[in-house]
């Protein structure tokens, strides 16, 4: 037999707010009931997501997540961004749902992938059909115990979804480290780290190493490197809540 279609169910706490969600990001309902049981699916071009309501479900305890290949993750990561700060004023970066940004994993070869994380708590993978061509070649800069412990912290954080462990492995590999790491892999390092402490909602952390970030000295070629991560950098930044205020990171 041939052409067999399958259809995972993901969890969530309520197909209204699955909706309502997915319908920001551009997505269309396709299908929804409420008896017997609560069910939706949703649709964007040929991505199609179905989501089965489950009463008293915790979306802090999901396990639910999907891999999903496309052409061009840079493409949807933008699409999805742009949707989101049309409909939320942001790009969610931390809670519940949140999106997180474009890096390559370990795990995944050359892949550079993002997860969107929604309000059923289900991690929604996105990655590349094939291998990114453009990954740069790591032979042209020194890379270190720091580059290892990004590569392991991105694993952690954004493909386990622990974001504390992450954010430990970089803070002791930063102390023994940071004087004398490469500028692009002590950039890299800093920004993911950023990164992770707004999604812990710690601002007054995320401000410091931004700031940090801010004083590195970078040539030409370092900074043409460090393109995609500086631009990441800038849209932390733009998360931050005024001084003296913590609040939900965005960018």
């Amino acid at each position: 037999m041939a052409n067999e279609i399958t259809i995972p169910l993901l969890p969530c706490r309520s197909i209204d707010e699955i909706t309502e969600f997915y319908g920001k990001l551009g997505f269309t309902t396709t299908y929804r009931q409420t008896r017997p049981n609560p069910y939706v699916s949703v649709q964007r071009e040929d991505l199609q997501l179905h989501f089965a309501g489950i009463e008293g479900f915790d979306p802090e305890q999901s396990y639910g997540s999907c891999v999903v290949i496309v052409p061009d993750t840079g493409a949807i990561h933008q699409a999805f961004a742009e949707a989101m700060r049309a409909a939320f004023g942001k790009v969610l970066v931390s809670g519940i749902p949140r999106m997180t940004s474009p890096r390559q994993r370990r795990n995944t070869g050359k892949r550079a992938g993002f997860s969107v994380v929604d309000p059923g708590g289900n991690w929604i993978r996105f990655f590349p059909a094939t291998e990114d061509e453009d990954v740069p070649n790591e032979s042209s800069y020194p890379t270190g115990r720091l580059t290892k412990a990004l590569e392991n912290a991105i694993v952690l954080g954004d493909s386990k979804g622990d974001t504390h462990q992450a954010a430990r492995i970089l803070d002791a590999t930063l102390t023994r480290e940071r004087a004398s790491a490469h500028p692009v892999e002590l950039i890299e390092t800093l920004v993911y780290r950023a990164e992770l402490a707004l999604r812990l909602d710690d601002a007054p952390r995320a401000r410091t190493l931004l700031t940090e970030v801010g004083g590195v000295p970078l040539g030409d070629g370092e900074r043409a490197r460090l393109t995609n991560t500086l631009a990441v950098a800038g849209e932390l930044e733009g998360a931050l809540p005024p001084t003296g205020l913590t609040g939900e990171g965005a960018v």
